[in-house]
């Protein structure tokens, strides 16, 4: 068998009887598909404990993943080979703790309260790979590393130095975020997962099948910081927004690195430090985006390609085959020099 403990938020204020409701039709529901379970409910969330046969489950959760009375759906675990339910003569014991006045009951709202805050609060700081993974039931910590094949983004703020020095820590901070957002969106919504942030760089992958895909995220990145240039109004700092990008494509580690002190699932290779050189490589060429002829020779799409030359990359033993893309918005680059030299005529 399978068990899933999650939490959820109302997707509208719900009173009363209408999570009484909510409990009724659940039981009927769920005494069909021979899954037992408790609802907990507590000041605009849902706690509930579902389990029965794995494929009954799962298709249950998938159900209340979209149910519109359910928004912010997370698992918070996911245990298989169940041999023993925990609750077998409930097929859904629904419990609103708002209407308890008793101690021990207020004492568990209270908990459940603080639990889905924290969970809230993790998330954010936690990768979406190690997400998946806990989502399948797995614990992050026993998967064993592996060598496989990706695309890697490097992305990073041009002139990061003189914006910081030149103004204030907040309106850098704030730039940065809006960065970070625009590479992170673009990146997620065209299938590619972001790995980590490094100071004002974003380091993210794809799979080696995705390399029009990356291709094409790079460019709506580029073309959403334009429209960020043009629109930026009285932010000073995001007249200046410019960021390299570099894509390669090779073999990498990925798994748990790290100390007793500290984890990181993440990815290291060859890969990943050709595409951080290659994003440096951008200042020189004076394109914003360059990328291998790995990228070049996985794409699918008719892209007008441009053969930058051969580079000694630092680290690699022979030279690589450089490219870019013959588009307007990947010449709209500037050097640190020229962005420092903006900020003295300009903003000083």
């Amino acid at each position: 068998m399978k068990r899933i403990t999650y939490i959820s938020s109302f997707a509208r204020p719900m009173d009363s009887d209408e999570i009484d409701e909510l409990g009724r039709a659940s039981s009927r529901n769920n005494r069909t598909r021979g899954v037992t379970g408790m609802l907990l409910c507590v000041h605009g969330l849902f706690f509930q404990i579902i389990e029965g046969g794995e494929q009954d489950v799962a298709e249950l959760f998938q159900t209340i993943k979209e149910d519109p009375r359910h928004q912010d759906v997370l698992c918070l675990k996911t245990e298989l080979d169940v041999t023993e339910r925990l609750f077998p003569k409930w097929s859904m014991h629904t419990v609103n703790l708002e209407k308890s006045g008793d101690k021990v009951l207020q004492a568990v709202r209270v908990l459940l309260q603080n639990i889905g805050e924290s969970h809230r609060i993790i998330e954010k700081y936690t990768q979406t790979s190690v997400i998946k993974i806990l989502m399948q039931g797995i614990n992050p910590l026993t998967v064993p590393v592996q060598r496989t094949d990706k695309i890697i983004f490097f992305g990073d703020i041009v002139g990061f130095s003189s914006l910081s020095e030149a103004f204030p820590v907040e309106e850098v901070a704030d730039v940065v975020c809006r960065f970070l957002e625009v590479c992170s969106s673009t990146i997620v919504s065209h299938g590619g997962e972001v790995a980590k942030y490094i100071g004002d760089c974003v380091m993210a992958h794809f799979d080696p099948s995705q390399a029009d895909d990356a291709l094409q995220a790079s460019l709506d990145i580029l073309h959403e910081l334009e429209r960020l240039r043009r629109q930026a109004g009285e932010c000073r700092l995001l007249k200046f927004l410019y960021c390299g990008i570099g894509l390669s494509q090779g073999h990498v580690i990925q798994g748990n690195i790290g100390s007793s002190i500290k984890m990181d699932y993440t990815i290291l290779g060859d890969a990943v430090n050709t595409s951080s050189r290659l994003e440096s490589l951008t200042r020189t060429l004076g394109k914003s985006l360059v990328f291998t002829h790995l990228i070049k020779n996985g794409t699918q799409k008719p892209w007008r390609f441009v053969s930058c030359g051969q580079y000694q990359l630092k680290g690699k033993e022979t030279e690589c085959d450089v490219y870019t893309l013959n588009e307007p918005i990947v010449s709209e680059i500037k050097t640190s020099q020229e962005i420092n030299q903006q900020i003295r005529t300009v903003c000083v």
